[in-house]
């Protein structure tokens, strides 16, 4: 297998960005076309999660947050309480109603999808194990190393916490984790930046 199969994007490399409203960090892992001024098909950053208080909003965006780090979060989306306690479990809402999040018992760090429903599709699974990663035809497959201990098979390339994998070709690559990753599979979109 090639390199140019996937691309490696290291956790290290990612520069800490305001929130839209100002609220908090988030560290993009990879968007299309880019994420400049919110002008993405899709996005996926972790975002660091240390007050109560509202989401940004995005018109015509869905959003999936998985709690990868901490307790949880009470989020209120569009005047209705969801509870977001249980690690690793992706929870889907719409990112242009009125969301606000309370946390349970301390910070969180969220790994953040963001796709704009007409223009793109996004499937979020969290999963463990040996992982068969391609790309659905003309879309991108993200992997996104949620602990320590992946690798990819027929190479000595290892992924540490939150370092991920980009396939955006029909060359599969095989991933063996030893904890868990999340597997970001997105259709219908162009380029993507990173």
């Amino acid at each position: 297998m090639t390199s140019e199969a996937f691309r490696i994007l290291r956790a290290a490399g990612r520069v800490p960005a305001p929130w839209k409203n100002g609220g908090g960090v988030t560290r993009e892992i990879a968007a299309s076309p880019g994420a400049a001024a919110g002008a993405f098909d899709w996005r996926v950053s972790l975002a660091d999660v240390t007050d109560d208080g509202p989401f940004s909003v995005f018109p015509g965006v869905d959003r999936t947050l998985t709690v990868v780090e901490g307790a949880g979060m009470d989020l209120m989306v569009d005047g209705e309480h969801h509870i977001v306690d249980e690690p690793y479990w992706p929870h889907d809402f719409p990112g242009d109603v009125g969301t606000g999040g309370r946390l349970l018992a301390g910070p969180v760090v969220n790994l953040n999808v963001m796709y704009r429903r007409d223009r793109t599709r996004a499937e979020v699974a969290v999963v463990r194990g040996t992982l068969r990663l391609m790309a659905p035809e003309g879309g991108t497959a993200l992997a996104v190393a949620l602990e320590d201990g992946a690798v990819i098979d027929g190479t000595d390339t290892g992924l540490g916490r939150y370092d991920a994998v980009l396939l955006h070709g029909r060359t599969p690559c095989v991933l063996r984790t030893q904890g868990y990753a999340a597997l970001i599979t997105l259709t219908g979109q162009g380029p993507v930046s990173r």
